[in-house]
């Protein structure tokens, strides 16, 4: 059993630049890996976490514990594809040596995301973060400036929506004034924050891929997700022109008129949305999962819920009649309230009651199995 010392290079800058396919293993394949990187680009940070891989490879080895160091990278046209690849590479060292840990050595934030497809297949020791130390004067100020320019990631990144901001400002100023023109920028700034910070970018990046995958596959939530879209976009019309005919300046009644008007649709969608994955399960397995059952359960009786409350504190504003039964008999507010919550409890316990059932002949299954 050993330790597996790996240095990630996710954007797979070692392999271009040495011309070597990944992943490379053993102590004298990568001391002479950090000579072809070092003569190709000697400013490259990737020299320096191939120099701390061989380090705490010899640490570990002076310590008497076995360890092979190796370097992966990622390679592919997506995000997707590059991790993995990483996977393949990680699962092909895996098989080659007899390890039981690893110990991952990054030098940068990219390079961190591929921490935890190691730490699915070894458990992690440690991640080591190399960091360059640099001489704080104005000539490594002026070459880390234009490193930071010649990054294409951190040009976009921040370059992009710091000058769209700048081009803003001035006509944000002339039009509407300071404050406004402050807000707009600080909001434009904090979207982009978020969108970065949120991985958004990632998410759009694969959504086209997961959306073709889910067609390929024959996946009924594709079109069950397009139709709670729309009926989401229904119940938001409806509540909006619910708000903008009723004659009052209360910000709560206008919020509650809204979720009384939309809340049915908004559960209609998520019933739909949530059948359609209900339905995947069932074609994709044996059998159906208890947490996907309940969903449809869950998302009613909240609705229920959710319209019951909105309903009675509508009609204490006069803003909603009395409730009519069929039999022509009106309901007080209070009756109301607890019909539409007695209603809510019932379905969610007859949603609990069916799970449990369902896990009991799933138990039964198994067990005669």
């Amino acid at each position: 059993m050993s330790t597996l010392v790996v240095c990630v290079d996710r954007s797979n800058d070692i392999s271009r630049k040495a011309g070597l396919e990944l992943p490379v293993a053993g102590w004298e394949a990568v001391h002479a890996l950090v000579t072809d990187v070092g003569l190709a680009d000697p400013e490259d940070s990737s020299v320096n976490c191939l120099l701390e891989s061989l380090r705490v490879a010899r640490d570990l080895r002076d310590e008497q514990e076995e360890a092979v160091v190796a370097v992966v990278g990622g390679v592919g046209d997506s995000l997707v594809g590059t991790d993995r690849s990483v996977a393949t590479q990680l699962d092909d060292l895996i098989e080659r040596y007899d390890l039981d840990s690893a110990i991952v050595v990054i030098d940068s934030a990219q390079d961190e995301r591929i921490v935890p497809i190691v730490e699915s297949r070894l458990p992690i020791h440690s991640v080591d973060r190399v960091v360059v130390r640099q001489a704080h004067d104005i000539e490594s100020t002026y070459y880390l400036l234009k490193q930071f320019l010649g990054d294409e990631e951190l040009r976009s990144t921040v370059l992009v929506p710091l000058g769209i901001g700048l081009l803003l400002l001035p006509l944000l100023l002339t039009q509407f004034g300071p404050q406004v023109a402050l807000a707009a920028l600080a909001s434009l700034l904090g979207a982009v924050l978020l969108y970065k910070g949120l991985a958004i970018d990632d998410r759009l990046a694969t959504a086209v891929e997961r959306a073709r995958d889910a067609l390929y596959s024959g996946q009924v939530s594709i079109v069950t997700y397009v139709v709670a879209a729309g009926l989401a976009l229904v119940g938001v019309f409806l509540g909006a022109l619910a708000v903008r005919d009723i004659q009052t300046d209360a910000t709560y009644v206008r919020v509650l008129l809204f979720s009384y008007r939309s809340v049915p649709w908004l559960a209609l969608a998520a019933l739909t949305a949530s059948t359609g994955r209900v339905l995947d399960e069932f074609i994709q397995s044996d059998g159906l999962s208890a947490p996907y059952l309940n969903l449809p359960f869950g998302v009613l009786a909240v609705g229920l819920v959710v319209r019951g409350f909105t309903g009675y504190f509508l009609e204490q504003e006069s803003i909603l009649g009395h409730l009519q039964l069929p039999n022509g008999v009106f309901l007080s507010p209070i009756e109301r309230l607890a019909i539409f919550v007695v209603s809510g409890l019932v379905v969610s316990l007859l949603g609990v009651s069916v799970t449990a059932r369902m896990r009991d002949e799933t138990r039964d299954d198994v067990a005669e199995q």
